[in-house]
């Protein structure tokens, strides 16, 4: 589809500015903030942009094309949409908002189980398309359930995470009340009337609900009775014994994201995982980790002709792209670089966003002279 670039915001950091001024400052800190004091939420970035490419200008060049095969399907690019939860907390109809423009585009779309759209919706807009990511239950009843909602959803990949055996500590979050139990307080009141496009898109499409597990909710739940229920019904540590009954049962590509050490990714091999994302769910839980490019350098050499290595975490814009690609990544997904355009720019936040980095990305291949995303390993500057 023909590219839709918004010209006053030509940078995902453009995005970012936008987006701080036309949502409250608590939905901005949740999207925004990474955990204890942010440190790994900008080692993330800046590490990745250490990676340098080198050109080869006078080699023959017919060409560039940002079309990349994962799991024999043909994407027109090679990054995603990754998992988001509370997405219309930060802006109205946000995932369906980007569900449809990720199909438009031809790129996947990955709804969280805590997203607050329903899976049944996000197959729709995307004709089947859209990935799963799984929070995983407590109990064996529900996972089983949620996952033949998938299935009968024509999902053709389930994500499985691993980087949440607990909740980050985020001080901004719980001093907004968006910690578990969430609160709505005076503060939050008047940041919202501050921001009248935000509240009235909130009252048009009503006030954002975790749609994908509202059949398994007890009806009038009030705050501290949802933090109580989140806390009993899942948990986030995956081990062997969890993951086995999921791979039995799921028939499509099983993901595991939030691989961090040569450990995980050996694992999931050996449990006939088809891919992982190397990723520290964007700097949200681990502070003192690693940036997500310094062990995706090490897995995507030592694992990538068993497993398809992906990354996340640390990317806002095209040449990012390029630099994951260029140290492994098969493929690449950005979670809050989509949503800064969803708050920035609304319904038509999804295809300026994917629009820009498309270009940007096809800009750098052209400089390098890079004709496919599989030679991007090739112009590393080691």
């Amino acid at each position: 589809m023909a590219l839709q670039i918004d010209t006053r915001y030509p940078s995902v950091d453009d995005l970012r500015r936008r987006a701080e001024k036309k949502i409250p400052k608590f939905a901005f800190e949740y999207l925004d903030g990474g955990c204890n004091e942010d440190v790994n939420i900008r080692r993330n970035t800046s590490e990745l942009r250490k990676v340098q490419l080198r050109p080869n200008y006078l080699r023959y060049h017919a060409g560039s094309s940002l079309k990349t095969k994962l799991f024999g399907i043909e994407y027109n690019a090679p990054f995603g949409i990754a998992p988001v939860g509370l997405q219309g907390l930060m802006w109205p109809n946000a995932p369906e908002i980007l569900a449809k423009a990720a199909f438009e585009h031809n790129i996947p779309f990955v709804l969280s189980t805590v997203s607050t759209t329903s899976i049944e919706r996000a197959s729709e807009l995307t004709e089947g398309k859209a990935w799963f990511q799984l929070y995983h239950p407590t109990d064996n009843k529900l996972r089983d359930d949620i996952i033949k909602r998938a299935e009968a959803a024509h999902c053709p990949v389930l994500v499985i995470l691993c980087d949440v055996p607990t909740f980050g500590f985020r001080p901004r979050d719980i001093r907004n009340g968006l910690a578990m139990p969430p609160k709505m307080n005076l503060t939050n009141i008047l940041q919202a009337f501050g921001r009248p496009d935000w509240s009235l898109q909130t009252l048009k499409h009503g006030i954002p609900n975790f749609e994908v597990l509202k059949p398994y909710m007890p009806k009038g739940l009030d705050l501290k009775q949802l933090g109580k229920f989140m806390n009993e019904t899942f948990s986030g540590r995956l081990n062997e014994e969890k993951i086995k009954p999921i791979r039995d049962m799921w028939k499509g590509k099983l993901v595991l994201k939030g691989v961090a050490s040569e450990y995980d990714a050996e694992e999931a091999i050996r449990l006939g995982i088809d891919g992982i994302i190397v990723s520290n769910h964007g700097g949200r839980q681990l502070d003192a980790g690693q940036a997500s490019i310094k062990p995706l350098s090490i897995i995507s050499k030592k694992y990538g002709d068993q497993i398809e290595v992906m990354m996340d975490s640390g990317i806002r814009s095209g040449s990012d792209v390029a630099r994951a690609m260029a140290c492994g990544a098969k493929f690449t997904f950005m979670g809050r670089s989509f949503m800064y355009g969803v708050a920035a720019l609304g319904k038509q936040g999804g295809n300026h966003t994917i629009s820009l980095l498309k270009t940007e990305l096809q800009q750098v291949m052209e400089q390098l002279c890079c004709e496919k995303t599989t030679d991007f390993p090739y112009y590393l500057i080691k």
